[in-house]
This record gives C-alpha cells, sequence and structure tokens, in this order.
C-alpha cells in the first residue's frame, strides 16, 4: 500500500494543486495523510511519518508539497520500481550531485521531471535554468533532492526523523536526504512527472532562509568548544557569508526564469502578429515601400560627392 502526505498551509492551493494530482494516482487501497502544518514542516512530516509508520503494509509515504501537482499516470508503478532496490532510501523527481548543504541548486542538477507553471506574464511552463549541462541529466543516485516530492522507503519511515530546530519551511529535505546518506541508504532522483505550480520568485523570505541554512551548517559542523567565543563568531560569520551567497543564487536564478517568461510572451505576441489577417494582407505594400526605400537610398548615394563621403 502506498500513501502518500501533504502538509497544509494554504488549503486554496492544497484542493487546487495537490489533491487532484493525488486522486489522480492513489489507488483503492491509498491513504492519504494531509493535515494543517504543525509549528514547522519538519514538525508536520515528523508526525506524518509516525502516522505512515504504524500502517500495515505500507510500501512507500509519499510526500508532496501543496503546489505541486502529479500528473503521471504510472507514478505508483515507478515508486514501486525505484524502491525494488532495497537499499534506496529516499527518491525524489528533481535531485543534484555535489551537494554540500540545503542549497542543492549550488551542485550540478543531475535530474528534475518537475517543471514550474506560473502565473505572470500570462501565464507559462519553464523548467529549471542552469548551467546548460541538460544534455547530460538522467536519473539516479544523486546527494540531495529538492522536497517538491519526497517518497520515503518503510526504512526511512521507520528510522528517519526531521530536525525541528533547522527552520519553519526550509533544509527537511537537505536533512532527509543526508540521514540517509549518512546511514548507507541510496538516494535517488527517479522520473516522476509532477508540476510545481509555483511563482517565478522562488524565494520569498529570504532572512528565513539564510538563518535556517545557518542553522544547518551549525549542526553538521563540528562547533567551537566551550570558550572557544573568537573562533564561534568567525565561523557564524562564515555561515551567515554562506548562507547569503547560495541565496543570492537562487534569488539569480528566479531573474532569469523571469527573463525566460518574459521571452515566452514576446514571442507569443508576435507569433500572434505575423499570423493575423492583417499581416498577411499588407504584405505587398510593406515590401514595396521597402524596395523603393532602397532605390532612394542608391540614387542619393550616387548622387552625393565623393569628398562629402
Amino acid at each position: 500500500m502506498i500513501a502518500f502526505g501533504c502538509s497544509i498551509i494554504s488549503p486554496d492551493a492544497y484542493v487546487q494543486y495537490a489533491e487532484p494530482g493525488l486522486e489522480r494516482v492513489r489507488e483503492s487501497d491509498s491513504r492519504i495523510l494531509a493535515h494543517a502544518a504543525a509549528n514547522s514542516i519538519a514538525r508536520g512530516l515528523n508526525v506524518m511519518m509516525e502516522r505512515a509508520a504504524a500502517l500495515d503494509g505500507l510500501e512507500a509515504l509519499v510526500v508532496v508539497h501543496q503546489d505541486v501537482e502529479i500528473v503521471d499516470p504510472e507514478f505508483c508503478a515507478k515508486v514501486r520500481a525505484a524502491l525494488r532496490d532495497p537499499a534506496v532510501g529516499v527518491v525524489g523527481c528533481v535531485g543534484a550531485l555535489g551537494t554540500r548543504d540545503m542549497a542543492w541548486w549550488d551542485g550540478r542538477l543531475s535530474w528534475t521531471s518537475a517543471p514550474y507553471r506560473y502565473s505572470e506574464f500570462g501565464g507559462g511552463e519553464l523548467d529549471w535554468i542552469d548551467d546548460g549541462s541538460a544534455a547530460s541529466r538522467a536519473p539516479g543516485e544523486v546527494d540531495s533532492l529538492y522536497g517538491v516530492v519526497l517518497v520515503l522507503s518503510p526504512w526511512a519511515v521507520q528510522n528517519l526523523r526531521l530536525d525541528e530546530s533547522i527552520g519553519l519551511l526550509h533544509g527537511y529535505d537537505f536533512d532527509l536526504c543526508h540521514q540517509a546518506r549518512a546511514a548507507g541508504r541510496k538516494v535517488l532522483a527517479a522520473d516522476l512527472k509532477v508540476v510545481h505550480h509555483h511563482e517565478l520568485e522562488l524565494i520569498g523570505q529570504v532572512e528565513m532562509w539564510v538563518e535556517a541554512h545557518m542553522r544547518m551548517a551549525a549542526t553538521l559542523g563540528a562547533g567551537p568548544s566551550a570558550g572557544e567565543d573568537e573562533e564561534a563568531y568567525w565561523k557564524a560569520r562564515a555561515r551567515r557569508a554562506e548562507a547569503d551567497a547560495a541565496a543570492a543564487r537562487l534569488l539569480a536564478a528566479s531573474r532569469l526564469l523571469q527573463a525566460g517568461a518574459t521571452m515566452q510572451v514576446q514571442e507569443r505576441g508576435l507569433e500572434t502578429v505575423l499570423g493575423s489577417r492583417s499581416w498577411k494582407l499588407t504584405q505587398p505594400l510593406r515590401r514595396a515601400g521597402l524596395l523603393a526605400r532602397d532605390a532612394r537610398g542608391r540614387g542619393r548615394r550616387r548622387r552625393t560627392p565623393r569628398g562629402q563621403l
């Protein structure tokens, strides 16, 4: 039995996006564990895993964001295929290699099957814009996942719990992947097709994200010994700089997505104009006008004395 879960902050978003996707792919015996967010996303997921751990015959717990819509008709079959290897702990649909912290975009994007569908600029859909290495993307083992969709194996449900002190909204996905890999389990990116209904401004409360990044770095690091105030100060400064830089890179990615969306709007407008009846009817007049301007230009060049050129 595959269970599905969602920690809900905005009921409207859940009803509009996540719920239709869950209803599309759920099986006759599936359980839907959707509830209002409890203090933080990490706390909500811990509660969800506790509930799922008590279910008989659990094959997987699929956790989705409230603004993520599953559109893959073979979703459950792909989940089972990904978890066929008992060494797999966590599966997602966006994964990166070479990540050392919760800024997964600082690594190399290995796979994504979760395009952004946005409402700005007349609406549209865009993939994550990275360094142009899309040709080498393929599903497979990764270092970290983006938490829009997280598939937890029965082992993960029973053994992993999130650090609720890191932050309200951020860091839980990296925390889960880090724990799984530290326990010797694999983290996989799979071809699970979903749509992420999201604004092109990818990060809203930057300071909240930065604070979570710093707490995550402090948790994973050794930390200073008692009395090492100077070292603690500079470590905190370094973590702040690292977090600020990662946030800035995400904001830059937001701007690239917005630029891509603007280009799509302009291309649609140009196609509309070029395909209109009025444009086609006036094409002979425009061609004649262009020929006339060219002829006048050639005549002026012939009449101009060479010394005045």
